[in-house]
């Protein structure tokens, strides 16, 4: 009896459980189709010719709920503007914001995160924040130059990083019409990171 009656005290956790984890699925479905539909959009898309022509949708790591952390958030104390190299040889001028700090797989790790100077001009930007990083899946599942994540300035002192909704630059597949920001050492993590957008190395032969 006594077993029973733990079941039923257990099930409904299970169920909140997995209707959370379906509502965070689901968002991330939502930026995976919004990211291909960028890509087929004539006006929109990087790619150019047979690229273009070819493209049917991008490959995606399967979700995973352990890649989507709720991080530690500390604000930089005035920060200064500085010159991100990019992958053209020229420079953006970027600012610090933060620092997000979280723990996986046991271990903890720490990203900073950015401000384009020049993005935060649009009020549409105004709480728009940069995440450039690099990871163990570079050059074997993913672009060589890393991958990046948008986010918005938390109002708490935590901030969520979906790593399901990271994605590769444009210069991944056109680097001849775009200057993508280099990711910054600091930003290099040296595990794999299997989320996100995958990526096939056909874009630049």
């Amino acid at each position: 009896m006594k077993k029973y009656i733990l079941f039923f005290l257990i099930l409904p956790l299970w169920i909140f459980s997995q209707k959370k984890a379906s509502r965070e699925e689901m968002e991330v479905r939502k930026f995976q189709k919004a990211l291909n539909a960028e890509y087929l959009d004539p006006k929109e898309t990087p790619l150019r010719g047979d690229n273009f022509k070819n493209f049917k949708e991008h490959p995606f790591f399967p979700f995973d709920i352990k890649y989507r952390i709720t991080a530690k958030f500390v604000k930089t104390q005035d920060p200064k503007p500085f010159d991100l190299p990019t992958s053209s040889g020229k420079t953006k001028s970027y600012q610090e914001y933060g620092k997000a700090t979280f723990t996986l797989d046991g271990k903890p790790y720490t990203l900073t995160l950015y401000q384009s100077l020049d993005l935060i001009k649009q009020k549409k930007y105004g709480d728009y924040l940069f995440l450039p990083f690099r990871d163990a899946t570079n050059e074997k599942e993913t672009y060589g130059g890393g991958k990046y994540m948008d986010l918005k300035i938390p109002k708490g002192n935590t901030i969520v990083l979906d790593f399901n909704q990271s994605y590769h630059p444009f210069c991944a597949y056109n680097a001849y019409d775009y200057n993508c920001p280099i990711v910054p050492e600091e930003n290099k993590l040296p595990v794999e990171i299997r989320a996100g957008v995958m990526y096939e190395d056909i874009y630049h032969h």
